[in-house]
């Protein structure tokens, strides 16, 4: 089998990528709302790392006047992707806490973070053993677990974004028991 000798190998060289311009910046962001639901606050900083990355060529655009522009257009909706968001991690089983801290994180101002957070409280235990369920948990397990195991169920509610009291009532539970909130 032949082998070509080292100094023979064809390596490809990147071609550098031009700066951006105010125009390169808008496709980009034009481009990243079309492919992901996303907040203001996620797309400025997609376009600084851009920015960052590629440089800058010619007169100034502003990030935050483009994300802006964006959301008057409609392209962006902090609180339909917050709602959005908050929903399908309740589906996940995912509890307040961890909503809130991933609303956060996406950037949602306040207003809008505390018009979800309230419909996310109302579901809390409709969340909390949706989350049992999927990791079997309490009355969903498939044999009683142990005082250990038990104290690790709870733990593993309580990252999941739930309160100290349901987490410990629903891994309390016996397989196949019903869990009744008003005990």
């Amino acid at each position: 089998m032949y082998q070509r000798p080292e100094n023979q190998t064809r390596k490809r060289e990147k071609k550098p990528v031009p700066p951006l311009d105010s125009g390169a910046l808008e496709r980009l962001a034009l481009r990243y709302v079309e492919r992901f639901s996303t907040t203001r606050a996620k797309l400025v900083t997609y376009l600084q790392r851009k920015i960052r990355e590629r440089g800058w060529e010619g007169a100034h655009r502003d990030p935050v006047a483009i994300a802006e522009k964006f959301a008057e257009l409609g392209y962006i909706d902090d609180r339909a992707f917050g709602e959005a968001r908050a929903a399908a991690m309740g589906r996940r089983g995912l509890g307040q806490r961890r909503v809130a801290g991933a609303l956060r994180e996406a950037g949602l101002d306040e207003a809008d973070s505390a018009a979800i957070v309230p419909e996310v409280e109302d579901r809390a235990l409709e969340t909390a053993l949706a989350f049992a369920k999927r990791r079997r948990i309490g009355p969903f397990a498939l044999q009683q677990a142990d005082a250990p195991m038990r104290e690790k169920q709870i733990a593993a509610m309580i990252r999941g974004g739930h309160g100290f009291t349901i987490a410990r009532k629903i891994a309390s539970l016996a397989p196949g028991e019903s869990f009744d909130p008003f005990e």
